[in-house]
């Protein structure tokens, strides 16, 4: 008896899976707004936040069905992200003193999204752009110092966007971008 029950639930959760509405087609628009949690950027001790990691991204339904897939939408865009951290000490011989540091990614990115529940956007994808970061020494010692550098981005991530209405969304992106995690909202147009 439990067989056929795992078996019915089995099927009835496959023929579910295979109904789901696509909610990405060709020529849609969204705009992803989140805030990071875990930075990539900066770790151990002495750091504070100053701003968080915060991030923007556009898409464009680019190609349904993509290698003839039903439902397997194609999608392109760009992303934006920024940060900002403080790392200080303070020391009875030399005063409050530290390091700002500034971190900005700008990228192109493609997406592939699948249905997989009713109201979830689900997808994966590829960022690749150029990440700049740069710091700036403040307190003493009277010496002050600047340095910058840039260099190559890349992210692979997981999302999905909970759909409340046709065009607002929950969104969760997980993988390397400005963060680990990113939580916020989408608008589809």
């Amino acid at each position: 008896m439990k067989r056929t029950l795992l078996i019915l639930a089995a099927l009835i959760t496959a023929s579910t899976l295979m109904a789901q509405e696509v909610l990405l087609r060709k020529d849609d628009k969204v705009v992803n707004l989140g805030v990071g949690l875990g930075s990539t950027f900066y770790s151990g001790g002495f750091y504070t936040t100053q701003i968080p990691p915060i991030s923007a991204s556009f898409e464009l339904g680019f190609m349904d069905d993509v290698l003839d897939v039903t439902d397997l939408t194609l999608g392109l865009g760009g992303y934006l992200a920024f940060s900002k951290a403080k790392q200080e000490w303070t020391s009875p011989s030399i005063g409050h003193y530290g390091y700002e540091y500034t971190y900005f990614i700008l990228g192109g990115r493609a997406l592939l999204h699948y249905p997989l529940v009713d109201n979830l956007d689900t997808y994966t994808g590829l960022m690749l752009g150029a990440r700049i970061n740069s710091s700036q020494s403040f307190g003493t010692p009277e010496s002050s110092a600047s340095a910058s550098g840039s260099g190559i981005a890349y992210s692979w991530f997981l999302g999905g966007r909970y759909y409340f209405t046709d065009n607002l969304a929950l969104m969760a992106e997980l993988g390397y971008g400005i963060s680990y995690l990113n939580l916020g909202v989408a608008f589809k147009f």
